[in-house]
């Protein structure tokens, strides 16, 4: 999956599925917004924009349906996960 880290601006990561065409966009406000059946060249010009937020306010946000983020990793389960790896059950 490509990922875009942002230095700049409101949008802070960019991951792209090629297989299911979905976007998520990862923003200051640590909010995660998903896009669906984005072309990949979307993505690649989001990417190479001067300014990615105003891109996306141009050509993402009323363009493709919303979808659901998938499952971020390394936020509130990976404890769990860790646990997972090393057999333990967390008692």
């Amino acid at each position: 999956m490509p990922i875009k880290t942002f230095n700049t601006g409101r949008i802070k990561k960019a991951d792209y599925d090629p297989a299911s065409k979905q976007l998520e966009l990862h923003w200051d406000s640590k909010t995660v917004i998903a896009y669906k059946h984005v072309p990949e060249e979307v993505f690649r010009r989001l990417c190479s924009a001067p300014n990615p937020t105003t891109y996306w306010e141009d050509r993402i946000a009323e363009e493709y349906p919303k979808g659901v983020p998938m499952k971020s990793t390394g936020e509130p389960d990976a404890a769990k996960k860790f646990s997972d790896l090393i057999g333990g059950n967390g008692d």
